[in-house]
């Protein structure tokens, strides 16, 4: 599934990163992968912004501004009908 292409806040320090995968087990859009024993992005644009990762990983390596942006007001927008809207000017996203 795809939202908006380049407007996720997802980021991961990989330098961080210690392989426990729980990133990779907890994504719903499956959003990682794991490569040498680290996490790295898979598709950044797949990020619903939901904070799963964020949440679960033991070194705060993961960083996403969870509830905010533009995926989270398609999602809105999907479930209650109405034109999403994130904020930003009309021209530059949603």
């Amino acid at each position: 599934m795809r939202y908006l292409k380049n407007v996720t806040t997802l980021k991961l320090n990989e330098k961080k990163c210690l392989g426990c995968q729980r990133c990779k087990e907890v994504c719903p859009h499956n959003v990682f992968l794991m490569n040498d024993m680290k996490a790295s992005i898979r598709d950044r644009d797949a990020c619903m912004e939901c904070g799963a990762c964020m949440k679960n990983c033991p070194v705060n390596a993961i960083s996403v501004d969870s509830g905010v942006g533009c995926a989270m007001a398609i999602i809105k927008g999907w479930l209650t009908g109405k034109e999403p809207s994130c904020g930003c000017s009309d021209d530059d996203c949603c």
